[in-house]
């Protein structure tokens, strides 16, 4: 079960075609006027959309969905471009990651949203919605999760309190921590833990400062990992008794009885998100903003939580999340927001003194 959670963020739908993955979904009312392209993350993430969610929007819509496994990477993305550039959508509303959000805009590939139209949207965090630089609307947040500081409670006892941990010398050759600069957020959480947060990042000069003291750490570090599994089950077993980890699936094992714990530190979990976004080539605008308007629906959001295991992009408050449930997914704690823009801007730069930093 906790293996086939992590699949919405690496996205394991490896050579599924638009073609083919339009099939997934058998039921679609395709004799309906109305119908609606969805790309989501595949795997778990997608199968749990089509059995808890789309059904639920078709019956108080009459909108089909036609539900499509996005492929890995960044791969979705050039997809969308290349086809739009042919007047194509391979779907109408796409669930976007943040850097892939921003590189969409800088083509202008999202169509702007008419916010007006999307009155649910007032219910969400204002992180949650994407803009152009003008100010026009060019996504909404769709789902959250967290990365944060796990340990395996046989060998840790205490639960750390702090990002702090990370570079403790009594923690030499115990942990693991995810292998790129563009997922692992560690920048951020050092700019936030020893520089006073994201300002530290706005400059090359002060960027390296920031690589320099999340170097400092690496006598620490006993895997830097690209196979989520091989780390969750290297933490279960207590051979790599501590790192960072998503917050949701560590919850899942816990729950199965594994000594392993989450633990949003003071300096508070990595918060990473995927936005709604609408392909300029669509001819489904209104259908779409219907599908988005529903998706910010507190009540939605919150069978996302119990039945996907993400975390809301709306207010707490609007939800009837219990603490228990709102604790599986989420913290009170203030986040680490990632310096998307940054990432997007200086990818090459970042990946170069990644390599040569930290990780060569």
């Amino acid at each position: 079960m906790t293996k086939l959670t992590m699949n919405r963020r690496t996205v394991l739908g490896v050579g599924i075609g638009a073609g083919v993955a339009m099939l997934a979904m058998p039921h679609v009312l395709r004799a309906q006027d109305k119908s609606l392209k969805v790309g989501v993350y595949g795997g778990y993430f997608k199968n749990s959309f089509d059995k808890n969610i789309f059904p639920e929007f078709t019956k108080a819509t009459g909108i089909a969905v036609e539900s499509i496994a996005e492929p890995t990477g960044e791969a979705w993305l050039v997809q969308m471009q290349q086809a739009a550039q042919a007047g194509q959508a391979p779907a109408d509303v796409s669930m976007m990651s943040q850097v892939a959000m921003r590189k969409g805009q800088a083509t202008e590939l999202w169509a702007p949203l008419d916010i007006a139209k999307i009155k649910n949207s007032s219910n969400l965090l204002e992180r949650f919605i994407n803009k152009y630089p003008d100010g026009r609307v060019a996504g909404i947040g769709a789902v959250s999760w967290f990365i944060t500081l796990v340990t395996n409670t046989d060998v840790y006892k205490e639960a750390p309190t702090s990002w702090t941990a990370l570079w403790d010398p009594a923690n030499a050759d115990k942990l693991g921590l995810l292998a790129l600069v563009s997922n692992s957020f560690l920048l951020d959480v050092t700019a936030k833990t020893y520089f006073g947060g994201a300002q530290a990042l706005d400059t090359e000069e002060n960027i390296l400062k920031v690589f320099a003291k999340l170097a400092e750490l690496k006598p620490n570090v006993r895997l830097w990992y690209r196979d989520e599994a091989q780390f969750e089950q290297a933490l279960k077993s207590g051979e790599i008794p501590m790192g960072q980890y998503y917050h949701d699936v560590t919850g899942l094992a816990a729950a199965d009885g594994q000594p392993v714990r989450s633990t949003f530190p003071k300096e508070g979990g990595i918060q990473d998100a995927g936005s709604w976004a609408l392909s300029k080539a669509s001819k489904k605008t209104e259908e779409a903003h219907i599908f988005i308007d529903y998706m910010c629906q507190p009540s939605v959001q919150a069978v996302l939580s119990r039945k996907v295991g993400t975390s809301p992009t709306v207010k707490r408050e609007t939800t009837d999340l219990n603490e228990k449930e709102f604790a599986a997914v989420s913290s009170d704690i203030e986040p680490i927001i990632p310096h998307y823009d940054m990432y997007t801007s200086k990818a090459d730069w970042l990946n170069e003194k990644w390599t040569e930093m930290i990780a060569g």
